[in-house]
């Protein structure tokens, strides 16, 4: 799979402690992007954070947290993350902690697997 030049980058902000199906929501999301075919997905872990209930969570020692932030990047062309956040958008009616979605436009400058390694025999 090649991406180049104009792209759509996807960002889903969830809390940690969201699931589906007894699933974590971002691992859930994750597998669901590969097997949608997108071109590639990272989880981010916050250390502190908070969102539309105003509650901070934080991963401090003194401090439990439940549900620390997670922010989950998503990219593909356009039309490929698109079509990907309608197939997933269900999954956030009913979330503990909330969601927030954004989208920008990137341009990918380089995009390549790893090089691989050959056996010497």
């Amino acid at each position: 799979m090649k991406i180049e030049g104009e792209a759509k980058l996807l960002r889903i902000f969830v809390g940690s402690a969201d699931k589906v199906n007894n699933t974590p929501l971002y691992e859930f999301i994750v597998f669901a992007a590969k097997r949608y075919g997108l071109a590639g997905a990272t989880v981010l872990r916050g250390v502190m954070g908070y969102g539309a209930n105003s509650m901070v969570h934080s991963a401090k020692i003194l401090s439990i947290s439940e549900d620390l932030p997670i922010v989950i990047e998503l990219i593909d062309q356009e039309d490929k993350i698109d079509g990907f956040i309608a197939s997933v958008e269900k999954y956030f009616d009913n979330l503990k902690y909330g969601v927030l979605v954004t989208s920008e436009k990137v341009h990918v400058l380089h995009y390549a697997s790893a090089a691989k390694k050959r056996s010497i025999s």
